[in-house]
């Protein structure tokens, strides 16, 4: 097996909802396990929340995340970001598109200084994206 790396978001109580999403944005197969089903010894009322997530997208794009437990310090959004590139302009805004949905939009997908078309959100869930189109997407923006 090749070795891959993938982006690990920590959530607070939502992670089902954050993973969720995120299929709906990048369609694939999402693989979820609570802590009881591990019989992690978080505590009864913490025995729902997700202890691994794997969303596996039909292009090969992983993303993971977790709930982070009550008694662990939990700070979001500023630990992470994560970058999207190619030169699927179809695809990559359809990303943007999807991801900005009750998010917000830092800086719009549009023609950068370097020639790439570049863009800026936060999602819904506090959560950093970095969108670039390279190649002829680039042209079109």
């Amino acid at each position: 097996m090749q070795s891959r790396l993938n982006p690990y978001i920590s959530f607070r109580d939502n992670a089902r909802e954050a993973m969720e999403f995120y299929r709906g944005v990048f369609g694939g197969t999402l693989d979820m396990t609570t802590f009881k089903e591990f019989d992690v010894g978080t505590g009864p009322e913490e025995g729902d929340k997700i202890m691994h997530a794997m969303l596996q997208a039909p292009n090969g794009m992983v993303l993971m995340g977790a709930d982070t437990p009550n008694g662990v310090e939990y700070t979001p959004g500023n630990t992470i970001s994560i970058s999207l590139s190619g030169d699927d302009e179809s695809e990559l805004r359809g990303y943007y598109e999807r991801l900005k949905e009750g998010g917000q939009e830092r800086m719009p997908l549009e023609k950068a200084p370097w020639g790439d078309s570049f863009g800026m959100l936060t999602d819904r869930f506090g959560i950093d994206w970095l969108v670039n189109i390279s190649g002829e997407g680039a042209l079109q923006a």
